[in-house]
């Protein structure tokens, strides 16, 4: 079904040219008495508008750099049994995301603490929130990097903008004295923000990896008091994604 030439421009020209997608299919529901004429607009209009929301959407998981498609609703909860699942399932209503709160996420390795913090942050997403992942380590290699090339207060801005910032294995090391400072401006900067960390230790054995008491004090009382802590034990995940080996052929078989 061809359409009017003159519509396309002018549906381009108000960028509203996604309606194009499905301009043919709603042509015909009206034509065959399914959509009236307000009817025939608003669905028209509703198309639109959940391509937005799709395009955004994408471009918000694109941005947030996620080092998996991980959700809440593919997390096997029973695999491990202390796992706190009413607390994160709580979390995942993102009331603490809305209130500026942060989440602690604590355990020995493999128990998902990745997987939950990532989930969380595309829960985020969905909901319109902007993310941003990153390994702690990198978080602040790259800060380093803007005191070397005077782009630092730059960088700062770009990790303090999203609503929500997620620090995977944070409190990996002790940190520098630089590293630090760098932090601790970080932490003043998104005030009333997000943050979610994941660690393999609890806040309580984070003390002793700052080389300034002071400096500590202040990240930690501005970060672990004003956090929801979920301490995550059980089983390591990993083994089960260990590559599986051919069954042995039987004897006698051919290769």
């Amino acid at each position: 079904m061809s359409r009017p030439h003159q519509l396309e421009e002018v549906l381009r020209a108000l960028r509203l040219a996604g309606m194009l997608d499905t301009l043919d299919a709603r042509l015909a529901q009206a034509r065959a008495g399914e959509l009236g004429h307000l009817e025939f607009l608003h669905t028209l209009c509703a198309d639109e508008l959940a391509r937005r929301e799709a395009a955004a959407l994408q471009r918000r998981l694109r941005n947030a750099r996620f080092e998996q498609a991980a959700t809440i609703e593919e997390f096997d909860f029973s695999y491990n049994p202390k796992t706190p699942t009413a607390a994160i399932r709580d979390l995942a209503t993102l009331r603490f995301a809305a209130a500026g709160e942060s989440v602690i996420l604590h355990g020995p390795v493999g128990v998902g603490k990745s997987h939950i913090a990532q989930a969380l942050g595309h829960a985020a997403c969905r909901r319109g929130y902007t993310v941003a992942f990153a390994k702690t380590s990198r978080l602040l290699a790259d800060l380093a990097g803007g005191h070397a090339d005077h782009t630092w207060a730059a960088r700062l801005r770009r990790w303090a903008r999203p609503d929500i910032l997620i620090c995977d294995d944070f409190a990996m090391r002790a940190f520098t004295p630089g590293q630090a400072d760098d932090l601790y401006e970080l932490l003043t900067e998104r005030q009333q923000r997000s943050i979610i960390i994941t660690a393999n230790r609890a806040a309580a054995d984070w003390y002793e990896l700052f080389p300034n008491p002071v400096v500590a004090e202040s990240i930690l009382d501005r970060l672990v008091n004003t956090a929801h802590h979920i301490n995550m034990q059980g089983r390591s995940w990993r083994p089960n994604q260990r590559p599986r080996h051919d069954q042995p052929a039987a004897p006698g078989a051919r290769p």
